[in-house]
């Protein structure tokens, strides 16, 4: 039978307690309890009024033979026996986690473009070893992420930028930089774009705030400034926009990488100096010890190690799907 606990009622109460009782009834002296315990005579006799206060009985009196159990302490002591053993049992027992049994839920804050460049491959690694496993993505970035783990919306977090509380842990597992993508047909431009092609093309962006980003910081920084026809707030709305788009959108490079595997569209580098950003793997301090954790965030790891690899074979051969390429080097 399941019984809750009332905290308050319980505040007050030493567990140890427990402990002397039980030496106690097995030694049947204080003397030979509190040497047992590895306690002060004085401390055991302590003990053992505070025993009876609590429990309104003398649990144990003296006699010729020794300290002799009272009915009260007789009706405890099983009981007594089974909760000590068994709470030492839950505290000592080692946990355990095993993916192939577990039905468990995992939920992991992800910008979308982590999710799009991640969340495929690691849903694909984590369905091969514990196929009644649960991932649930939510929408996280680095303005979000530390109220979301502390609420406990999610467990663990890739965000780009590091946390500044105590209480999470983090782990750098990539870098990521910035790709442009396009879509070839459309744009009749060269590739790889030039900074004055890359100004000329009227550009998506995709941006919290739906005003700016990085790119412009850029561009002003050189003396330019480019056309922003449509902006968007999410990475996966990105090939609906650009198919069939005289257009151009810069993006991380994992996400341009994923976007174009699943699209017709190209991949070349950006022609600006934009720096890379490290990736960042979340979570809190206190799930550290948890194996069901550590097992995801190594999943989490390698998921992310195809993505940043993926992104940077793309940039390496331009970014052209296999036709593109060939038609390309025949011109």
């Amino acid at each position: 039978m399941n019984m809750k606990i009332n905290i308050l009622d319980i505040r007050k109460l030493d567990f140890n307690l427990c402990v002397v009782f039980l030496a106690l009834w097995q030694e049947r002296s204080v003397t030979k309890a509190a040497s047992r315990l590895a306690l002060s005579q004085a401390a055991t006799s302590a003990a053992l009024a505070r025993l009876r206060q609590t429990c309104g009985d003398s649990l144990f009196v003296r006699t010729n033979g020794g300290m002799e159990p009272t009915p009260r302490a007789l009706a405890m002591v099983e009981q007594l026996e089974s909760g000590v053993a068994h709470l030492w049992e839950v505290l000592k027992q080692p946990q355990t986690f095993d993916p192939s049994t577990t039905t468990r839920n995992f939920s992991i804050g992800m910008s979308d473009d982590f999710e799009l460049a991640i969340g495929p491959n690691l849903s694909r690694l984590v369905r091969e070893e514990g196929p009644n496993v649960s991932l649930i993505f939510r929408q996280t970035n680095s303005h979000t992420v530390e109220q979301k783990l502390n609420d406990r919306e999610i467990e663990l977090a890739v965000v780009s930028g590091a946390a500044s509380r105590a209480w999470i842990t983090q782990e750098q597992i990539g870098n990521a930089g910035y790709a442009c993508l396009v879509d070839a047909d459309a744009i009749d431009v060269a590739l790889p774009l030039s900074v004055d092609d890359y100004v000329r093309l009227p550009h998506i962006l995709v941006s919290f705030s739906g005003r700016s980003g990085i790119v412009d910081t850029a561009l002003n920084a050189i003396g330019k400034q480019r056309y922003v026809y449509t902006a968007l707030t999410h990475f996966s709305a990105v090939p609906a926009f650009l198919v069939g788009t005289r257009a151009v959108v810069t993006l991380p490079s994992h996400a341009a990488a994923a976007l174009s595997h699943m699209s017709q569209l190209t991949t070349c580098p950006a022609p600006l100096d934009l720096d890379q950003y490290p990736v960042q793997l979340l979570s809190r301090r206190d799930s550290k010890e948890d194996p069901a954790v550590n097992w995801m965030k190594h999943k989490i790891r390698i998921a992310t190690e195809i993505a940043m690899k993926a992104s940077t074979n793309v940039m390496g051969n331009c970014g052209f799907p296999p036709h593109q390429r060939t038609r390309t080097h025949e011109v």
